[in-house]
């Protein structure tokens, strides 16, 4: 132990001995000395110091040192957190875009969709008016048509009640003149009037 406090003070002469030797800038202020000889004292100073002065010189390094790592990592860990924070931001926010075009997609459909539909019922419309017309016009067609067929067959069984009836008429004369003796294509019509007149059974 006095050894190394021999060491030290030796040290610590030799550096006086350097302080005296500089060079004066300003006397009793400022000197000129060799950096390199002064760093060496130093590094001898700290060899010569006790090995617990070291050892806690060096934790104390060390704890500096663990200081700014932690710091470091602290400041690491925050930065990180940051970035994370943002990107999460960033989906948040990429979701909600996402949804709400997703919401204008779905609104757009829904409104086309309910457009296609009341176009489908307006055609819809139109085609049963245009049917109902068209089945209209075809029944009145088959009526009209009806009625036509119905009077010219009413027309053709008056021709032919006509023709009965004529027909009739002629056979009560004949047997009217059959019955009183005489001959009636002889005694009751002229000569130009005793062929039987075939408008009469004409249809």
């Amino acid at each position: 132990m006095n050894v190394q406090k021999n060491d030290v003070y030796n040290i610590l002469k030799s550096l006086e001995i350097i302080l005296e030797k500089s060079f004066p800038i300003l006397p009793n202020y400022l000197v000129a000395i060799k950096l390199k000889e002064v760093e060496s004292i130093i590094d001898s100073i700290y060899d010569a110091l006790p090995g617990e002065v070291q050892e806690a010189r060096s934790l104390l390094r060390r704890k500096a040192e663990i200081q700014i790592e932690a710091q470091q990592k602290a400041e690491q860990i925050v930065l990180e957190a940051r970035h994370e924070a943002e990107r999460l931001l960033s989906e948040s926010e990429l979701l909600r875009e996402v949804q709400k075009e997703a919401e204008i997609i779905k609104e757009q459909v829904m409104s086309e969709c309910a457009e296609i539909k009341r176009k489908a019922l307006e055609d819809a419309e139109v085609f049963r008016n245009q049917a109902h017309d068209e089945a209209m016009r075809i029944k009145e067609g088959a009526e009209a048509y009806a009625e036509q067929v119905l009077a010219s067959l009413e027309n053709t069984l008056s021709q032919h009640q006509q023709l009965v009836k004529n027909g009739q008429i002629y056979m009560e004369k004949l047997r009217e003149e059959s019955s009183n003796n005489y001959d009636p294509l002889k005694q009751n019509y002229p000569p130009e009037q005793r062929t039987i007149n075939g408008d009469d059974f004409k249809i």
